[in-house]
């Protein structure tokens, strides 16, 4: 039987009321015009945080992105809540959100997790876990009829996220040629701005460069420049393995560009790989 993800920061990370959530996400499209890096788009990076402050750096890829075709989206975050071995794919079904569901493509999930052992069935990790169902508002909004696939990854292991990477771009190649690959990461997190921006920079660099090995070796000396550098990793590798060549970023922020504290902020970018 096919399976519902309920959504589990409605109403409090974003608005759970339909017409002010496209409000407030329209303003952020709007204010994130840029101008399409050109080539075939193969994957974005994009923060998780609360809306109002995720929301205005991720606009800017997510805008790249609803100007391509795209056969599926395939998604990749962290666990924060729950510790675990391995990868938890939500296999089938539709994920809720207020904008209607989002189908989950279930071939490709299933080539995906016939391409890793990697791949472990825990539904509980996607149960309370944010930095995917924060990517939903945008995609039932702009892409609401391209399904998705989603995981999230438990320890962030080099094993893990290049066994990850080689079994998406494996499914990818042979099933879904035309599927843009997302990255969900948040940066450094609590540092005053100058801190984090250094630190940010690091990982900033590594992704310009399409360097996935750079970067993990970068978060097994330093974990904390990325809550989801694990993921970042993995679709780094995927997409060099299905022809990506060039990264740029889009927009970088911090939290205190909202809350106006530059003392202890959460860095976020929004990239695009072609």
């Amino acid at each position: 039987m096919a399976s519902v993800r309920r959504a589990s920061v409605a109403g409090t990370w974003y608005p759970d009321n339909p017409t002010r959530l496209v409000s407030h996400l329209d303003g952020y499209l709007e204010r994130a015009r840029i101008d399409d890096p050109g080539g075939r788009l193969r994957a974005i990076v994009v923060p998780h945080a609360g809306l109002m402050y995720s929301g205005p750096v991720a606009a800017y890829a997510y805008n790249v992105a609803r100007r391509h075709q795209h056969s599926a989206l395939v998604l990749v975050g962290p666990s924060h809540f729950i510790p675990f071995q391995g990868v938890s794919m939500w296999p089938d079904g539709e994920w809720e959100t207020p904008l209607g569901p989002v189908k989950v493509d279930r071939d490709l999930a299933s080539a995906v997790t016939a391409a890793s052992s990697q791949i472990v069935d825990l539904p509980a990790a996607h149960g309370r876990e944010h930095c995917l169902e924060m990517q939903m508002p945008f995609i039932a909004h702009l892409l609401p009829d391209v399904p998705i696939v989603p995981m999230v990854m438990g320890h962030q292991t080099r094993d893990t996220a290049f066994a990850l990477g080689a079994a998406i771009a494996q499914a990818v190649e042979a099933y879904a040629p035309d599927a843009l690959l997302v990255a969900s990461s948040d940066l450094s997190h609590y540092e005053d701005a100058n801190t984090a921006a250094a630190l940010d920079r690091r990982v900033i660099e590594h992704v310009e460069r399409l360097d996935a090995d750079g970067l993990m070796r970068a978060l097994d000396v330093e974990p904390r420049h990325a809550c989801g550098g694990g993921p970042m990793v993995a679709v780094l590798d995927a997409a060099r393995r299905l022809g990506a060549r060039h990264a740029r970023l889009l927009q970088y922020a911090d939290s205190g560009d909202v809350s106006g504290d530059k003392s202890s902020v959460v860095g976020y970018m929004a990239a695009a790989i072609w």
